[in-house]
C-alpha cells in the first residue's frame, strides 16, 4: 500500500484527528522540522520519531480530541526529563485536522509517493519475493518483473508485478533514477538486463545475484559486446554480500535492500533531491 492509499484509509476511519507537526527543531532530534503524524482515536498515520516524545504527543492529541479543543503547542526537551537522550529541543504543534490541513497532508503525501525512486526486481524467485516484501515497506516504488506467471502468482498480495516476455526492454522504458536488481533464473537473461542497465547513466543501483565467477563471466561477455571496463564498476555482483558470505535468500534480500537504499540516498544527495519537508500549515500560538 502506498502512503497516499494508507492516508485515505486513515481519514476514512478517523473523522476526528489531530495533526502533530515538528514546527521547530533545535539540536539533535529523531526527525527533522516539518515532519508530521496524524493521530485519531484508534489509529496513527506517520511518525515524529517514536520513543517517549511520540508517546507523549499521542496522549496530548487524544486528549484534545476528547475535550473538543482546536490545538496546542508543546515545547519538549529531548533529555532526561522525558527519558530520552537526543539532547535537542522541539516544538510540536497540534491542530485539529480541518479541510485545509487535510488537503495539505494529502498533497504532501501524494507528492512524496510520486517522487519516490522506482526499484525494478527482475525475478520472482526466493530472493526476489523476500526483497519485494522488504522494499514494499520502504519509501520506493517497487515492481517485480518475470517471464514466469507461476512465480509471479506466488508473490505476496499487493506487490506490483508484470509478466514480460523481454524483461530487458523494461529497463529501456523505465523512468530516470530507477534502480535495478537482477535475480532471474537464467544467466543469459541476467546478462541482457544488466547490459541495458549499464547503458543508462542515471541509475543509482545495478545489482545482480551471483558469485565472483559469475561476475568474471559477465565482465568478459560485457567487454566482448563493446562495454567499457570502467562501467563495470557500477555493477554490484554479488548483491548483499557485506562481507558475510551468507547465502540464505532472506539474508541476501535484507542486505540487498540496505544496499539499494544507501545508493538511492546517495544519488538523491548528489542531485539535490533531499529537502526539508514542507509544513502542513499548522502554526503555534494556541
Amino acid at each position: 500500500m502506498t502512503a497516499s492509499a494508507a492516508l485515505e484509509v486513515f481519514f476514512a476511519a478517523n473523522s476526528d484527528a489531530i495533526a502533530c507537526e515538528l514546527t521547530s527543531v533545535r539540536g539533535s532530534s529523531p526527525r527533522e522540522q516539518g515532519t508530521f503524524m496524524l493521530v485519531g482515536t484508534g489509529a496513527i498515520f506517520g511518525t515524529i520519531g517514536g520513543g517517549a516524545l511520540e508517546y507523549m504527543v499521542i496522549e496530548h492529541a487524544r486528549r484534545l480530541i476528547a475535550e473538543g479543543r482546536a490545538g496546542e503547542a508543546m515545547d519538549v526537551p529531548l533529555g532526561p526529563e522525558i527519558g530520552q537522550c537526543c539532547g535537542g529541543r522541539v516544538t510540536v504543534t497540534l491542530r485539529y485536522v480541518d479541510v485545509a490541513v487535510r488537503r495539505n497532508a494529502i498533497a504532501r503525501v501524494v507528492n512524496e509517493d510520486a517522487s519516490a525512486a522506482s526499484v525494478y526486481v527482475f525475478g520472482a524467485g526466493h530472493v526476489g519475493r523476500v526483497l519485494a516484501q522488504i522494499l514494499s515497506l520502504l519509501p520506493v516504488k517497487v515492481e517485480v518483473i518475470d517471464t514466469r506467471q507461476d512465480e509471479l502468482d506466488a508473490l505476496p498480495p499487493g506487490i506490483p508485478h508484470r509478466r514480460v516476455a523481454m524483461p530487458e526492454a523494461v529497463v529501456r522504458s523505465a523512468p530516470g533514477g530507477s534502480a535495478y536488481v537482477i535475480l532471474t533464473h537464467d544467466h543469459a537473461l541476467d546478462f541482457l538486463i544488466a547490459n541495458e542497465a549499464l547503458a543508462r547513466p542515471d541509475c543509482p543501483y545495478i545489482g545482480m545475484v551471483g558469485s565472483r565467477t559469475k561476475r568474471a563471466k559477465f565482465a568478459s561477455w560485457y567487454v566482448e559486446q563493446g562495454g567499457g571496463r570502467q562501467n563495470l564498476e557500477r555493477l554490484i555482483l554479488p548483491i548483499g554480500a557485506q562481507g558475510l558470505g551468507d547465502k540464505r535468500p532472506s539474508v541476501i534480500a535484507a542486505l540487498a535492500a540496505a544496499e539499494i537504499m544507501v545508493h538511492i540516498g546517495a544519488r538523491e544527495v548528489s542531485v539535490g533531491q533531499v529537502s526539508t519537508p514542507k509544513g502542513l500549515g499548522v502554526t503555534s500560538g494556541f
